[in-house]
């Protein structure tokens, strides 16, 4: 995308830069050479990085209701998602969080087959300890340095399992931590009427909240894609 000056040794010549440089002193330098390139004409190729996004969705797999629905919408959007990845170089990954527990039921891949492998049985029920899923969500994201981190929430954020204090404060503990990890975090609100706990976490980690009371695969690929690939 351009050419700077080398820093020490040049180790990816940008010729074009280079021959660019060196041309107004051809007449002035001796030698038989057609063109008699010197060490100040030397210019460095400067790259796009082309970065790929790793997103990370942590469900609500609790006994509450919509879990199912949940599941199923997050594992139709995975697919969608992972359907187009290798020309975007992305990968998708799940977190689903039950009982008193948080379980990584696909790793980050770019692998279609394995999410459907991963992902055929999609258990559900018990209680809903959201800051543990935030918890192992944030670990298996900060692993990964190189890349645009996203995570997506899906949960009405009803939490009733927590660590030592308020259920749904260490909930919002854990997403400041997300934020200040430098990871992107979208909460996707599953909650029915006025009650928007799932909005408070949102809040906590300064992060893009959309509710969707009525959660289908379709609409959870569509609202992922139309933020992570807007217009």
């Amino acid at each position: 995308m351009g050419s700077v000056f080398p820093r020490g040794k040049v180790s990816d010549i940008a010729f074009d830069a280079t021959l660019r440089a060196a041309a107004p002193h051809q007449r002035e330098r001796e030698g038989n050479l057609a063109i008699n390139i010197q060490t100040p004409d030397l210019r460095e190729k400067v790259k796009e990085r082309k970065v790929g996004s790793d997103i990370l969705f942590v469900v609500d797999a609790s006994g509450s209701m919509g879990a199912k629905k949940r599941m199923v919408a997050a594992k139709g959007a995975i697919l969608s998602l992972l359907t187009d990845a290798y020309q975007r170089r992305d990968r998708v990954g799940m977190v689903a969080f039950r009982k008193e527990n948080a379980e990584i039921l696909l790793p980050f891949t770019s692998s279609l087959e394995l999410a459907h492998q991963r992902l055929r049985e999609l258990p559900t029920g018990g209680k809903t300890p959201l800051a543990l899923g935030l918890l192992k969500g944030l670990e298996l994201s900060s692993r990964e340095k190189d890349t645009h981190r996203i995570l997506v929430l899906l949960s009405d954020g009803k939490a009733n399992v927590g660590f030592d204090g308020s259920p749904l404060e260490d909930a919002k503990g854990v997403a400041r931590r997300i934020r200040e990890e430098g990871i992107e975090m979208v909460v996707i609100g599953t909650e029915d009427g006025r009650l928007e706990l799932a909005k408070e976490v949102a809040e906590a980690a300064q992060a893009q909240y959309i509710k969707l009371p009525e959660v289908t695969p379709d609409l959870v690929a569509g609202t992922v894609k139309g933020l992570h690939f807007p217009g």
